[in-house]
């Protein structure tokens, strides 16, 4: 009886052993197969936002002047490739290092690093930097000096974006100490660059013949862009690219909210373009395809901050909101203000990023967080309204800044012969249509 029973332990005991091994290969098995989808997920990520420089390239060439394609295509490449090395060498180490009082990161310049997840999210966040950069361009076109612009371009990739960067998206940020919430980027990313797209325009001063006075009253002239199927073109590859932004920043491959973050993110983009058609329809008597393919991106900027945690009428909502204040905010900035934004950057990205991110302060709606409008209260609110108004002292001031001293030094602007004859000549010798009869009389 006794050598049955010790038969029996053994046999029991070799099972459960057998069991625990098993358990213990399949759970290191899934472990493997999460990393490695995670690093799949988010280089393909990357690679989606890496293609919104071909979106923002097509889109600026088909809103501006013929004779300055080439230029514009220039900063798009340079803007990212100088700026991707001027990360490299200091904009992740000041975002992404260990934190100084939250202000900034102090460690971790020229990516130091031998472990592999860190090049991985090192290629993801350098994508984000260069769509902040490039966000300037549409705003200061058809007027700037190319080597400003690169100068331009290495200071906000390496110090302006990413010193904001790690207030919010460092875990040790000091705006994250606080509560502020923007997941993809409405702020962290769009207003940044929109805010310095503001200061840029403010600084450069307006194109020649923009605006013009008539008996003491200053009037505004439209200079159309030259090609709207490829400003529509870069639109499409926005849209596109924007899944990427979005539903990358999950930062996991096996994140069950990737579903749900594409289809807000689809219906606020969808809910802009919609309300945008409506009201130019109302304002100027035709549907404007300007300014519905503004509305479009006004509610994907919008929906950047909240695709995580507003459902999906919410991000409806936050769409159909973009896409009044885009067309809104486009008109005053130039008829009133006198702002020459020749893509209307500073409208898309800074107006309806700074919505966006409020918008999370309403809409809401997950364990973790609630808005205004789910019984929330006015705390999130609040919080948002102070990370909107840092960024956008820090970003407004540090271009104006950065201009300023671009401006005194090696100049920001070309020459009244230069811009009537094209940037593309002036600044880089060819033409982007050769052959072709560009009319340079304005």
């Amino acid at each position: 009886m006794k050598v049955k029973r010790i038969i029996l332990s053994v046999i029991v005991g070799l099972l459960i052993g057998t069991t625990e091994l098993f358990a213990n290969e399949i759970t290191e098995t899934l472990e493997l197969h999460s990393q490695a989808l995670d690093m799949i997920w988010l280089v393909l990520a990357a690679s989606l936002v890496f293609f919104m420089q071909a979106g923002f390239a097509m889109m600026e060439t088909g809103l501006t002047r013929a004779k300055n394609a080439n230029n514009i295509i220039m900063k798009n490449l340079m803007d990212f490739s100088a700026g991707a090395l001027a990360y490299w060498a200091v904009g992740w180490a000041i975002m992404y290092g260990a934190s100084a009082s939250g202000i900034i990161g102090t460690d971790q310049f020229f990516l130091k690093a031998t472990d592999n997840t860190v090049f991985r999210d090192w290629m993801f966040q350098v994508v984000f930097a260069a769509t902040a950069a490039t966000i300037v361009s549409g705003a200061m076109a058809e007027r700037t000096k190319f080597s400003s612009y690169l100068v331009y371009s290495i200071f906000v990739s390496a110090l302006i974006y990413p010193i904001s960067g790690h207030w919010i998206w460092n875990s040790d940020g000091w705006l994250t100490g606080i509560g502020f919430y923007d997941f993809a980027g409405s702020t962290v990313v769009h207003s940044v660059g929109g805010w310095i797209a503001l200061a840029g325009a403010i600084l450069l001063g307006a194109r020649r013949g923009k605006y013009f006075e008539i008996n003491g009253k200053k009037e505004t002239r439209a200079i159309p862009g030259h090609n709207m199927p490829l400003a529509a073109l870069g639109v499409f590859i926005l849209w596109f690219g924007w899944y990427g932004f979005n539903a990358g920043s999950t930062l996991s491959g096996t994140d069950p909210g990737i579903g749900a973050i594409a289809v807000t993110t689809t219906l606020a983009a969808s809910a802009g373009a919609v309300m945008s058609m409506v009201i130019s329809w109302i304002w100027f008597k035709k549907p404007d395809p300007s300014m519905s393919l503004n509305g479009a991106l006004a509610g994907l900027v919008a929906i950047t901050a909240g695709c995580a945690v507003v459902t999906p009428t919410g991000s409806i909502l936050i769409g159909l909101i973009a896409g009044i204040l885009v067309v809104i905010s486009v008109e005053v900035i130039d008829k009133v203000f006198h702002v020459d934004d020749p893509v209307g950057a500073v409208s898309v990205h800074g107006v309806c990023g700074a919505w966006g991110t409020l918008a999370v302060g309403f809409f809401a709606n997950t364990g973790n967080i609630k808005g205004l409008f789910y019984g929330g209260g006015f705390s999130q609110l609040g919080i948002q309204a102070i990370g909107i108004f840092s960024i956008f002292v820090w970003a407004f001031g540090g271009g104006m800044l950065l201009f300023f001293i671009i401006k005194k030094t090696i100049g920001l602007r070309v020459t009244e012969k230069e811009e009537l004859q094209g940037l593309d000549i002036g600044e880089h010798g060819s033409e982007a249509y050769a052959g072709f009869q560009i009319f340079t009389t304005q």
